[in-house]
């Protein structure tokens, strides 16, 4: 099982890698100001999203970005795991499901009522995994 813990600003390089194969599986074309601002917000603590990676022998796997927000059904916040990628030579070896895990971890520790996400139909390898972790709703979002 690799090793989870937050995204550092050592690992840009590696996530760049990561977050550019996630834009093309997910066939979306960002400038590259956003990529850097995005990066610059997951290392601040202090602001949302959150970054977490899958590390294994000091090669970052998979990266997970995830936030909490007010809900109108819940007194709770909700958690909503924005982004998960794993490097496609490094799937079915408990990166995914690690990092998962992890956001279920901190959505306990800050009491949200929920953790949702969302993927592609198309998703197929994804949705197995997903499946395995949460249920799925009519609204093709999977909550825990």
């Amino acid at each position: 099982m690799p090793d989870v813990r937050p995204l550092r600003a050592a690992d840009r390089a590696q996530w760049q890698q990561l977050w550019n194969g996630y834009l093309r599986f997910y066939r979306q074309h960002l400038a590259p100001a956003v990529s850097e601002a995005t990066f610059a917000r997951l290392l601040d603590e202090q602001r949302q999203p959150h970054g977490l990676v899958a590390e294994e022998g000091g090669r970052v796997l998979g990266f997970v970005h995830y936030l909490f927000h007010p809900s109108t059904w819940s007194l709770q916040e909700i958690c909503y795991l924005e982004d998960l990628f794993v490097d496609p030579a490094a799937r079915g070896h408990g990166a995914g499901r690690a990092l998962i895990q992890a956001v279920y971890a901190a959505a306990d520790r800050a009491s949200a009522s929920s953790v949702y996400w969302m993927t592609q139909e198309f998703n197929a390898d994804g949705r197995a995994l997903y499946d395995t972790l949460a249920r799925r709703t009519s609204f093709i979002r999977y909550e825990r």
